[in-house]
């Protein structure tokens, strides 16, 4: 808690150097792009300038609520006929053709230029600087570098940029990446064109075409990030924000519509029938969101009758409190699959004025596609994956279109209360999201309180299997179990839940950050004033 500004994420470096930028006058925007910056160099394996990023800013001045839009696009040669020519029946899950343009350095510069007040150069000095001179890796990020070892081994520039010694990183060890530290420099230099144009573009594009890829260089310098309206619903009495598709956000706004129609402080907090109601609407929520969720840019769905409360009303009365459903229609599409793990990190900011940040940014799953292009010292992401090939659906693959996003970052209000929050882990998020706000709204916890609670997870979108943590009474466990539900406990502290930050201010001056103890993470608040008397 404080009065002043507050960083939140998984690892403390990248908290710390956001939290600088807060001490040296610059805003929750500043600090917000510094510290996602450093998460780049720190987390290579969940993020980083080879990805995508999507962004909530509030301006506390205007009470407006922004959105930023940094995905980026499939190639202008790639076509569902391209890969069916290669006896491809369904997206890959890797490989060249799962690599979209990154959108992470086209959202850096748009986020500083609209609502940032310090130059994108000094941002990026802590990540250049973290890059050159090396820091320890921490336990969480180790323990994931270590199972995506036989992955980085496999392609002869991973290796030599993530491996070295020829293996992963230990826990407090240093690790450099002098390549990664030189491809900041051009961005700090150049702005979007340092890396949308020139050596780094160039090295990507190299890399595309040694593998077969059909992106070229109007692919990346035509992106264009895209500042949109978030959409929203209200919660009893709570606005809930979340990002439009082509984001999964809408699922989590589907969850609640469907959980309003339920007493679940009557049930009580970690009940087996709040549980149940939950585990319950994810299924119909997310069969919603799978129908209907592509880029709106070719697809034109509507949002307006899905988010439609009486919809909710009708749809509630579907899901039986006695029984878990095994079938929930429409049903999930050939090809997709769920990912939850270290494939994101999600970060927020509030500086001392009130503004907030809501930031998350991926390479989806573990060090993405596992390319990387020469001397860049990055990966490129594999996003495309989520692509299907499936005529008529708003998610098909096109040239020039973004892909479905498990990332999503959100912001929530009541009266003067605002809280920007995130929980990571690919079609984790939406469900998780749904878990936190109903922790705050219907059990009373704070913020803190509600990313440490124990969480389910539903990683497919057919049958009764669910993960629930271990912090899940086995009361409700054994309630659940016989009501159908195929359970797997998981212990405490792992990330099957994702991981969660979040920043809150409580309308009278007094801010509070949040982080998630299953990661390495932490809020870390502005100093105290140095002053003399």
């Amino acid at each position: 808690m404080t009065t002043k500004g507050i960083v939140a994420a998984s690892q403390p470096l990248a908290a710390a150097a956001g939290v600088r930028v807060l001490e040296d006058g610059g805003n929750a925007v500043d600090a917000a792009i510094a510290a996602n910056a450093v998460m780049g160099v720190v987390e290579p394996q969940s993020c980083g300038i080879g990805g995508d990023l999507f962004a909530i800013v509030f301006d506390a001045a205007t009470g407006e609520v922004h959105g930023l839009n940094a995905s980026g696009w499939a190639p202008a040669g790639l076509t569902p006929a391209v890969l069916k020519g290669q006896a491809l029946s369904e997206m890959p899950s890797g490989g060249i053709h799962t690599v979209t343009v990154p959108g992470a350095v086209a959202g850096w510069q748009a986020l500083a230029a609209r609502h940032g007040t310090r130059p994108l150069a000094g941002l990026l000095l802590p990540a250049i600087a973290c890059a050159d001179e090396g820091f320890p890796v921490t336990d969480v990020i180790a323990a994931h570098w270590e199972m995506l070892g036989p992955k980085l081994a496999s392609q002869s520039s991973a290796a030599t940029t993530y491996l070295p010694e020829g293996r992963p990183p230990q826990a407090g060890e240093v690790f450099r990446n002098p390549d990664l530290a030189a491809s900041l420099r051009l961005i700090a230099r150049d702005g979007r064109d340092g890396f949308y144009r020139g050596p780094t573009a160039d090295a990507l594009l190299a890399a595309s075409r040694d593998l077969g890829g059909t992106m070229d260089a109007s692919d990346l310098r035509d992106l264009e990030p895209e500042w949109v309206d978030p959409i929203s619903t209200t919660y009893r009495g709570c606005t809930v924000h979340e990002l439009p598709p082509n984001t999964q956000g809408l699922a989590a706004l589907l969850m609640l519509n469907l959980l309003e129609q339920f007493p679940l402080s009557e049930y009580g907090f970690h009940s087996a029938n709040a549980l149940h109601v939950m585990i319950e609407a994810k299924k119909f929520a997310y069969a919603d969101m799978l129908q209907h969720v592509g880029d709106p840019r070719f697809s034109g769905t509507s949002l307006t009758p899905l988010l439609d409360k009486s919809a909710a009303k009708v749809r509630a009365r579907l899901i039986d409190l006695r029984q878990a459903a095994a079938d929930v229609q429409p049903s999930v599409l050939p090809g997709l699959t769920s990912s939850v793990g270290a494939d994101t990190i999600y970060m927020c900011t509030i500086d001392r004025h009130g503004n907030i940040v809501s930031l998350i940014q991926s390479i989806y799953e573990g060090f993405g596609s596992g390319i990387v292009p020469a001397g860049t010292g990055f990966a490129l992401h594999n996003r495309g994956a989520l692509f299907t090939l499936d005529e008529g659906h708003p998610n098909v693959l096109a040239p020039r279109k973004r892909p479905l996003h498990t990332i999503i970052p959100a912001f929530m209000s009541h009266g003067d209360v605002r809280i920007g929050f995130g929980i990571m882990g690919g079609f984790n998020q939406a469900q998780a999201h749904a878990q936190f706000v109903a922790n705050i709204v219907d059990f009373g916890l704070d913020i803190q309180a509600a990313l440490e609670a124990g969480r389910f997870t539903k990683r497919t979108f057919t049958g009764t299997d669910v993960f629930v943590e271990a912090h899940i009474p086995e009361s409700a466990q054994r309630a659940l179990a016989a009501r159908g539900h195929d359970i797997t406990v998981v212990p405490p502290r792992t990330g099957t839940f994702g991981y969660g930050q979040a920043v809150m201010s409580d309308g009278a001056g007094v801010h509070y950050g949040a982080s998630d103890p299953r990661h390495d993470g932490a809020a870390i608040p502005e100093a105290p004033a140095q002053r003399q008397d």
